[in-house]
């Protein structure tokens, strides 16, 4: 078959036990059936690739069918007759594991390590050979665990808790190595549960200045009551995003995601290393190898705005994420480029020749990146694009 510059694209629900009972429904006019609907998958993934209504297939087979075409020769060249990224719009109600993607380098050696395992195994680390840097932008105020915070405020923290087993673990974090050694510690610890529940126990009496640390605590021991990860919170940051924020997880970056709704976008892996937070395989010394042991001053990630349209660019060259507040005057998408387009609020159509795809909230178009296409909508509406990063050679 000859692809399509333009078509609708239908997302996939996952209902992950985490998962939002309502928000991702409300938001998309999806029914509310008591059911989870943790992440609404708008991509190519062999997993649920989004289907094409119109064409009766799914969007992996209409790339498969030119990816070239589709792709563009750039991308295809880079990164095979695969879309290199998955866009999603995550809703959680309960925390998520606190985990670590590993870099490209390490996930290829992981994947060949791991030869002997059968892919559904749930011992295996690694899924595939690809890395798995990811951003997120809140739609809703939402809170995450993002990375290391600095040692000097940490150390502040636990004076604060009193808590006699955490005292090695402020000292070891003002040695050389520290962040690791402090971190090994815990994971390692002998009754982690007992701590677990110290921990969640003094964090109700920290004094207003921790008011973000203790909350993380408190989210934490509500969902997994006895769980290392309690403890774990205390290293990182706990951020709290409002709408249009967004945080950038790169390979070794410690997190986990709290509460709230968010568009995601990722590269194409299901790469995950867990540690806390989770009934989930869990591999300690794997974990440490591939963690970055850096203190991150500030989790949230600058976003390139300019009147009506904004991005967020990032190191990752599998994907970029924009957003268009679209109106009546069309404003273009990206010529050369493969582009997923989804619309959060409000009603507009993007338009490629004569084609022409009407969004509502919770739907999506994908463009192919031979179009040259445009959005615009008769009132306003809030649109995200996601696409492979863009090059010198992608114009407007």
């Amino acid at each position: 078959m000859s692809a399509p510059d333009l078509v609708r694209i239908d997302g996939v629900v996952r209902d992950y036990a985490w998962g939002s009972t309502s928000a991702i429904q409300t938001m998309f006019g999806l029914p509310l059936d008591g059911r989870p609907a943790a992440e609404f998958w708008l991509g190519a993934h062999p997993d649920d690739p989004a289907t094409v209504p119109d064409h009766g297939i799914g969007l992996d087979a209409l790339i498969a069918s030119d990816p070239v075409a589709v792709l563009g020769a750039e991308t295809a060249a880079r990164f095979g007759d695969r879309l290199p990224f998955l866009l999603k719009v995550l809703a959680a109600e309960k925390a998520l594991s606190i985990q670590v993607h590993p870099t490209l380098e390490q996930a290829r050696d992981g994947f060949a390590r791991e030869a002997n395992l059968a892919p559904g195994d749930p011992h295996r680390n690694y899924r595939d050979a690809n890395h798995k840097p990811e951003l997120l932008c809140a739609l809703t105020p939402f809170e995450a665990l993002c990375g290391f915070r600095p040692v000097a405020q940490t150390q502040e923290l636990l004076d604060a808790l009193g808590l006699p087993r955490l005292i090695p673990i402020a000292e070891w974090l003002s040695l050389p190595g520290g962040l690791e050694r402090a971190f090994s510690a815990l994971l390692r610890d002998a009754d982690p549960e007992t701590l677990a529940f110290e921990v969640a126990d003094a964090a109700k009496r920290l004094p207003e200045r921790f008011a973000g640390a203790a909350r993380a605590v408190e989210l934490a021991d509500a969902d997994f009551p006895g769980d290392i990860g309690v403890a774990i919170s205390l290293l990182l940051n706990y951020v709290r995003l409002e709408p249009g924020e967004a945080i950038y997880l790169g390979a070794g970056n410690v997190h986990a995601y709290l509460r709230g709704t968010g568009v995601e976008i990722m590269a194409n892996s299901d790469n995950v290393l867990r540690c806390g937070l989770t009934p989930k395989h869990v591999d300690v010394d794997e974990l440490l190898r591939i963690t970055e042991f850096v203190e991150l001053a500030d989790p949230r990630w600058p976003v390139q705005s300019r009147g009506d349209r904004g991005r967020f660019v990032t190191p990752a060259p599998d994907f970029a994420l924009a957003w268009i507040d679209a109106g009546a005057e069309p404003q273009p998408l990206y010529r050369g480029l493969a582009q997923i387009v989804l619309c959060t609020s409000g009603s507009a159509d993007v338009i490629a020749g004569d084609d022409v795809v009407a969004l509502a909230p919770g739907q999506a178009a994908f463009v192919s990146a031979s179009a040259v296409a445009e959005v615009r909508s008769n009132g306003t509406a809030r649109l995200f694009v996601a696409s492979v990063a863009p090059t010198s050679t992608s114009g407007r």
